[in-house]
């Protein structure tokens, strides 16, 4: 059993890589966007590419009344929500099956 709590584990430990991966890129973008960036940089692309499958169903979801865009914010919500529900259950699912 301790290569499944051993899978669940890393499977924990990547998730976690990810969201932190994803909160750190939404967040260069939302600074990046108070400065009017150069659309042709391969770094703002980069950005734009990455975050944009994460942020577009947030916006859809948002009253087409708002003048600001907070979807930034609602994704940093979601992602600490998944870093500590999801991430911290497999952890604790992982130490289980190795007991």
């Amino acid at each position: 059993m301790f290569v499944v709590s051993n899978f669940v584990t890393a499977l924990a430990q990547v998730v976690d890589i990810i969201l932190t991966f994803f909160y750190w890129l939404i967040l260069i973008r939302a600074l990046i966007s108070w400065v009017n960036p150069d659309p042709y940089n391969q770094i703002v692309q980069f950005l734009i590419r990455t975050t944009e499958p994460v942020l577009v169903p947030i916006r859809r979801l948002l009253p087409p009344t708002m003048t600001i865009d907070i979807s930034p914010v609602i994704a940093f919500v979601a992602i600490i929500f998944l870093k500590h529900f999801l991430v911290q259950s497999l952890l604790d699912l992982g130490y289980q099956l190795r007991q």
